[in-house]
């Protein structure tokens, strides 16, 4: 099973680029695609609905931010569009798909470099998140959070880790905050339960050619339910094309293929 996350950036910048093309040829039973940056009233075309998936979208309210989707070649027995907390589902940052016992979700965490306001709206949630992901991890699902989390965890996980220790994104509390996470188990990192090499990344910035010098940060996650530890079996970064800030990040799982409807 396939599985790909994918924070676009603008999911129409990211069609011009060429990102639905190439994702036709990934054959992916799952895509969690983050920062669609469009309400799904201006995704008329047959492009923003490959052909062979159910397409579920998650909007922001604001026009042109945030927002969320899933496209699966299994029909869901659920679709769950937002967590059930006004503020974050008003920014469109969660949706998750339900197929028997697996629950594939896509998420998006907020940035909180903008502004100090923002950091604070990130930590808010962080906190609310630390409840939430404990109960889910009680709930016996096989679960998979794909998406931009917003946080290197180490200093493997970003090139120049040493002058961004005072910036969101690689903040001590942000991190700290991730390694509670995984630190009972009950909680994997997929892409480091195979890779732990360095220069691995997810996530350039625009300036300074950060993307042809390498200089980025890994900061998009599939983070998965402990029963699904054993089951990743490849990892891959895509870079050889562009469609965003972001790249792809393919994870490919020895799961059962679940059938087609």
């Amino acid at each position: 099973m396939r599985i790909i996350t994918f924070n676009a950036n603008g999911i129409r910048s990211a069609e011009r680029k060429g990102f639905f093309h190439w994702l036709h040829q990934q054959n992916a039973d799952f895509v969690c695609i983050q920062e669609t940056k469009a309400q799904i009233q201006q995704l008329t075309a047959n492009c923003f609905y490959p052909e062979n998936y159910h397409c579920y979208y998650h909007d922001a309210e604001k026009k042109g931010y945030s927002g969320v989707a899933i496209y699966s070649k299994h029909s869901p027995d659920t679709v769950i569009s937002g967590i059930g907390w006004q503020d974050f589902d008003a920014e469109g940052r969660f949706i998750e798909a339900q197929l028997g016992n697996l629950s594939v979700i896509s998420l998006y965490l907020p940035s909180g470099s903008s502004s100090s306001e923002r950091q604070a709206v990130k930590f808010d949630i962080m906190n609310r998140f630390t409840p939430y992901l404990r109960e889910r991890a009680q709930s016996q699902r096989d679960i998979i959070i794909c998406g931009d989390w917003n946080i290197a965890h180490k200093e493997i996980d970003l090139k120049n880790w040493r002058s961004n220790q005072k910036n969101s994104g690689f903040l001590p509390e942000e991190r700290a905050w991730l390694t509670e996470l995984f630190a009972d188990g009950q909680w994997q990192d997929a892409f480091r339960l195979i890779n732990p090499q360095a220069e691995q990344y997810t996530w350039w910035s625009n300036r300074g050619q950060a993307w042809a010098k390498n200089v980025g940060w890994r900061i998009d996650y599939q983070i998965i339910s402990a029963s699904l530890k054993d089951k990743v079996i490849a990892t891959h970064i895509y870079k050889d094309e562009r469609f965003s800030d972001h790249a792809p990040l393919i994870i490919d799982y020895q799961l059962c293929p679940l059938p087609l409807r």
